[in-house]
């Protein structure tokens, strides 16, 4: 039987044993949906590729210690979600600010589905990364609050307060880029 037929549960059990290619073929079928995961909460492709690879480090030597192999989805999504946090704190510390000029003489003819959209990414990277992970593993993973209570490691009535606080976080988040942008257009005017 080849290890592409077997289950999860077993695929684990092997890779904790020191088995490569089962390691590998259980991340292959990971790779992707931890990859959006990170680029969701951190908004940078290269800085989400270093999460997902911290993770998955850290799962390889971490495996063998796994209790619970019908867990692992679970586990690894906060192995993910600690290795975007890790790199969010990293960045913060180093992080340029810069911005850019604009040139008077280009003419955009932008959507207001484009401009909602920026809107929101901007609102996005205001929030706190703990913010950012529910609200990431919630509305984008369709995971129920209970669901990411057990990938977070911490109480369900923590995560419905982590939601609630995000969501009026990225509402006052929203209504900021709204003003910010009315007085810079007053002051243009």
């Amino acid at each position: 039987m080849g290890l592409l037929n077997l289950r999860v549960e077993e695929l684990v059990q092997r890779s904790a044993h020191g088995d490569r290619d089962a390691f590998d073929v259980l991340m292959s079928g990971s790779l992707d949906r931890l990859y959006a995961l990170a680029r969701l909460i951190l908004r940078d492709a290269d800085l989400a590729e270093d999460a997902v690879q911290e993770a998955l480090i850290h799962c390889w030597r971490e495996l063998p210690r796994l209790r619970d192999p019908s867990r692992f989805d679970a586990w690894l999504n906060r192995l993910v979600v600690n290795a975007a946090t890790d790199q969010h704190r990293r960045r913060r510390r180093f992080q340029a600010v810069v911005s850019l000029i604009p040139n008077a003489s280009v003419q955009g003819d932008f959507s207001i589905e484009l401009a909602a959209t920026d809107e929101l990414r901007v609102a996005f990277e205001r929030l706190r990364v703990e913010h950012r992970a529910v609200l990431v593993l919630h509305h984008y993973l369709g995971l129920s609050a209970a669901e990411i209570a057990d990938v977070l490691a911490v109480p369900t009535g923590t995560i419905k307060s982590r939601l609630h606080y995000a969501a009026q976080a990225m509402r006052a988040a929203v209504d900021a880029g709204a003003r910010l942008a009315a007085a810079e257009r007053a002051g243009q005017a």
